[in-house]
């Protein structure tokens, strides 16, 4: 059995219509939400439309299919709306894509499954974390800033190397990280 996220408190509140929390995920996720549809032909009534049909997909699978959340809600959330508005701009022909995978489009099964990726892929980024803390800090401030910095020759310059140096300390920065995470 999969353990709870501590965010499944969202769903038992749409499973008990709990006003309180209901306008709390509204004041929390309503936003990003909105931004997304915004950013992608829609208007204001499109991300409230699409934000109420999400929960309602939700509490549906929570009441008729005993649907339990094992991951944040908020990423959850945010997948079953963008699948949501991917239907809706299909159907109004917005969206011009010369091949596009239907089974992206439906929001059923697959949207739970996915946010059991989600989970994992969590749980990866924090032992990824916890692992990255083990490093020294030389080996933690090159990985930083190579992530951070598009130029490896930026990098060297602010961390006062030759970017020969660099290339070979960050080879063998990525070289232990990598060690780490298998070993554990």
């Amino acid at each position: 059995m999969k353990k709870l996220h501590e965010d499944h408190r969202y769903i038992e509140a749409l499973l008990q219509n709990d006003q309180k929390v209901v306008q709390e995920i509204y004041a929390k996720f309503a936003g990003k939400i909105k931004r997304h549809i915004l950013s992608n032909s829609g208007s204001e009534n499109d991300a409230a439309d699409i934000m109420q049909e999400a929960l309602i997909d939700i509490y549906q699978q929570a009441k008729h299919k005993g649907f339990q959340l094992s991951c944040p809600f908020e990423p959850f959330l945010l997948l079953v709306c963008k699948r949501k508005w991917l239907n809706e701009l299909k159907k109004k022909s917005v969206l011009q894509v010369t091949n596009i995978d239907d089974t992206l489009l439906t929001v059923g099964e697959d949207v739970f499954a996915e946010a059991e990726l989600l989970e994992k892929q969590a749980e990866e980024a924090k032992h990824f974390a916890l692992m990255f803390e083990k490093l020294g800090e030389r080996c933690k401030e090159i990985i930083q800033e190579s992530l951070n910095t598009d130029s490896q020759e930026k990098v060297a310059e602010k961390l006062g190397v030759t970017y020969g140096y660099l290339r070979k300390k960050k080879s063998e920065c990525m070289a232990a990280l990598i060690k780490l995470i298998n070993k554990s």
